[in-house]
């Protein structure tokens, strides 16, 4: 009987488990491409539909909002339908906006674009979702940070690609306004394909699909509560509202800041579109490596002191990154702006690893309940930041404020308490020794 992976063979697809490691980084990857494509040309789509700043910070919390949304919807929808149907239904319909947008004309048209496309960020929930479902307890912190981190470099992807995506253009004669909109139709294609092969070589847990399972009456563990009643078990879990907030700590500092560094750099630095884009994508493409190294982190001292470490570690993580976000904030040169960026991204990148590192142990019959309320967290986090731009209406003082507010999060990590019987069903030691019998 086939069970969860207790091990990563990263250069393996001989297995449902690794296929699904790869294509879910993969989609995951693209979303997030897709999502961040447009943070980059910002200051020549503001230049050509003369956006106001206002209408800039609406645009941007637009590109978040939906999200919060669609990830409390996909994560009981995994429990019903199963990770493989979902995925490749938000890849399909969410490739519509994606494409619409290189058609906008005004800055309502991109609006309604940009609210659409936030339904992709969707993604993660599925992501989360489908690799904790095919992985066992002593990989899956880890599992679930290296896909979310490869998946979540799309984002810094976008940063330094679509700038050369653009320049691409131009060089074949496209003046500016054409340039930017078929750069922007890149993703919203790669989204499609994307679609076809992971409705063809994923499956939606290592015994096979849901619906098959169901019509057999062999319900998976994760699918026992199937839709709402997944929503409800995790909506009275108070882990899963601390969670909610760390996530939107870490994760939701992450959103703000692609949406926002590329024009900070250029508005306080006076960097070109070209270096703008190339800095800012430094701090996606740390997650890389850094969420993964969370995850990682996260598995090992659970192994060595028990699953309340993973609190304390993702406690320490998140305090980093406040204190590496009032750097950030404080820099007068360039070059210390970058310095400080690159070290409060890892402390964030590894904070939103840690944070999912937890999500498989609050409540692994609720799995797609838990998962999808703490994501939505993330994008919480991220409008709560533009409105806070928005407000103060100046972006150093942002950060300032935002790094604050970050530490200040940083306790309910330590919130995160499971009782004496819950710790007795799900210590890592016992969980990876069943996991290690049943292979």
């Amino acid at each position: 009987m086939p069970t969860k992976a207790t091990r990563i063979t990263l250069f393996s697809l001989g297995s449902a488990q690794m296929r699904v490691f790869h294509l879910t980084w993969m989609a995951f990857f693209v979303c997030f491409f897709a999502w961040f494509a447009s943070a980059p040309l910002m200051p020549l789509i503001a230049k050509e539909f003369s956006l106001t700043p206002a209408q800039i910070a609406n645009i941007n919390i637009a590109a978040v909002m939906a999200t919060i949304m669609v990830r409390l919807i996909v994560g009981p929808l995994c429990d019903r339908y199963g990770p493989r149907r979902v995925y490749s239904g938000l890849l399909a319909f969410g490739a519509i906006p994606v494409i619409a947008v290189s058609f906008t004309h005004d800055y309502l048209t991109f609006l309604i674009c940009r609210l659409g496309i936030g339904a992709v960020g969707a993604s993660f929930v599925i992501t989360q979702y489908h690799t904790s479902v095919m992985f066992a307890s002593n990989v899956v912190g880890t599992a679930n940070a290296t896909t979310a981190g490869w998946g979540n470099a799309g984002a810094g992807a976008a940063q330094t690609l679509v700038p050369l995506l653009l320049a691409g253009a131009l060089l074949l004669g496209f003046d500016d306004s054409q340039a930017w909109r078929l750069a922007l139709l890149v993703p919203g294609v790669a989204m499609l394909v994307m679609a076809v092969m992971y409705w063809r070589y994923t499956q939606d847990c290592p015994k096979g699909n849901y619906a098959e399972l169901r019509s057999r009456g062999d319900l998976v563990e994760a699918g026992k509560r199937g839709g709402w009643s997944s929503f409800r078990a995790a909506c009275s879990n108070y882990r899963v509202w601390m969670l909610f907030i760390t996530y939107g700590a870490c994760f939701g500092v992450e959103v703000f800041m692609h949406n926002m560094a590329a024009l900070y750099y250029v508005d306080r630095f006076q960097l070109t579109l070209g270096q703008a884009g190339m800095a800012a994508g430094v701090f996606g493409l740390l997650a890389l490596f850094a969420r993964a190294l969370g995850g990682w982190l996260s598995d090992r001292v659970a192994l060595r002191k028990g699953l309340e470490w993973r609190a304390i570690l993702l406690f320490s993580l998140i305090l980093g990154e406040g204190l590496g976000l009032l750097w950030f904030a404080y820099s007068d040169v360039v070059a210390m702006a970058l310095a400080a960026m690159v070290v409060f991204g890892l402390f964030t990148h590894m904070a939103c690893g840690a944070t999912y590192a937890l999500v498989p142990f609050v409540d692994s019959k609720a799995l797609g309940g838990v998962a999808g309320i703490v994501g939505a967290g993330g994008n919480v986090g991220a409008v709560g930041a533009a409105f806070l731009m928005k407000g103060v209406g100046e972006a150093q003082q942002t950060l300032v404020l935002l790094g604050f507010v970050v530490m200040a999060s940083a306790v309910c990590a330590l919130a995160v308490r499971f009782g004496v019987q819950h710790k007795r069903q799900t210590h890592e030691t016992s969980l990876s020794t069943r996991a290690l019998a049943d292979v």
